[in-house]
């Protein structure tokens, strides 16, 4: 990519993300054009400049694109969780109006339409981590369709403690930590329910101890499809529990944070902390500290038609094991967090590409999948 290079970003003027984008490019010396997303998720023809280099970004905070690719005669209340299966249909078909732009533009997508598809899938995802010998928590091998499937598939596997997460899900909305065994029945979730039965994703995470409660927010949230990821135990560094995303760019893991919660639920926006990289390499040793990074590598191959995923990774409560909980599309939003060169996300991103070495990453992928 060179300065002549049209540089498009599929996004939400305005949004944080393509403000940190387009900051990063003007900083290169690059221009940067918006391609917003409602005019993709309303099914309007779109035209790409000839020979663009696109990036896509998330299509999330903005109301009236959910409305559009869920299809919707409204928009949802402010967090107000509905629709994840029609809004997944809408995303598939708005990113294949854009690959068909592409197409015609012969222009160059820096995130794979067919590997977001599979990242906002959560069952596909497992199933292409677990192909690749990615370490990962167990998962039910069926979707319950109500909280008594639920319930019964847990006994049949043994499975006291699980999380519980929407298959079409991010952000930690409509996920809960739940313990079930015997007549103990607890969630941990940043879902509100509302006394009409509305699930709404709230900053706070609340604790709900009763079978019906819990079971509202279940059968709710299951038409929508979910995955059930057996209990990982997690490490613990002060007294709170911890785990990583790892932002992985054309194949290097240069980018992490440590987010560290008193709870089981460890999303920063959810009120939760940083932590210290460099306590938690120690505590897991550069051995094993090598193979959890080299995992995340792992993962990120899978999606090599994608400059960037963040990695969810998981270290053991006994700082001997890991696990990838699960891979995101669009997880490099990471204020303030550099690499040892000292760019932030996104320029490093530029980097990657400008350099060449996004182009050498999918390569040697594609001669790897053909060989």
């Amino acid at each position: 990519m060179s300065h002549t290079t049209p540089l498009v970003v599929v996004g939400n003027p305005g949004n944080r993300r393509v403000g940190a984008f387009r900051a990063a490019a003007h900083t290169a010396g690059l221009r940067v054009r918006v391609l917003p997303w409602r005019k993709l998720a309303a099914g309007e023809d779109v035209a790409l400049p000839g020979g663009a280099t696109v990036r896509i970004d998330s299509p999330g905070e903005d109301s009236e694109v959910d409305r559009l690719l869920r299809g919707a005669g409204r928009p949802l209340d402010h967090g107000e969780i509905s629709g994840g299966a029609a809004w997944y249909a809408g995303l598939r078909a708005a990113l294949g109006r854009l690959t068909d732009a592409a197409r015609r533009a012969g222009a160059t997508l820096l995130n794979d339409p067919a590997d977001i598809a599979v990242l906002f899938d959560k069952r596909a995802g497992h199933r292409r981590l677990a192909a690749a010998g990615v370490a990962q928590p167990a998962i039910l091998d069926t979707a319950p369709g109500d909280w008594a499937q639920l319930r019964t598939a847990l006994s049949d596997a043994g499975w006291a403690r699980v999380f519980v997460k929407p298959v079409h899900g991010s952000s930690a909305s409509g996920v809960l930590a739940l313990h079930a065994h015997g007549r103990r029945t607890q969630a941990v979730t940043s879902v509100e329910l509302t006394d009409d039965g509305r699930l709404f994703n709230s900053l706070r995470v609340r604790t709900y101890r009763t079978e019906r409660e819990v079971a509202s927010i279940v059968d709710r949230l299951a038409p929508d499809g979910l995955l059930v990821q057996r209990w990982f135990p997690k490490a613990g560094l002060h007294g709170r529990v911890v785990d990583l995303r790892v932002l992985v760019i054309a194949g290097e893991p240069g980018h992490l944070v440590v987010r560290s919660s008193d709870g089981p639920l460890t999303n920063l926006h959810l009120g939760n902390r940083r932590g210290d990289p460099a306590a938690v390499r120690a505590a897991f040793g550069p051995r094993r500290w090598a193979a959890a990074l080299a995992d995340c590598v792992r993962a990120a191959r899978c999606f090599t038609g994608s400059l960037h995923v963040g990695v969810d990774l998981m270290i053991g409560s006994d700082w001997r094991r890991h696990a990838v909980a699960e891979v995101n599309a669009f997880g490099d939003l990471l204020p303030t967090v550099c690499d040892a060169a000292g760019r932030d996300s996104y320029a490093a991103q530029l980097h990657a590409i400008r350099t060449g070495r996004f182009a050498a990453w999918r390569t040697t992928a594609a001669m790897g999948r053909s060989a």
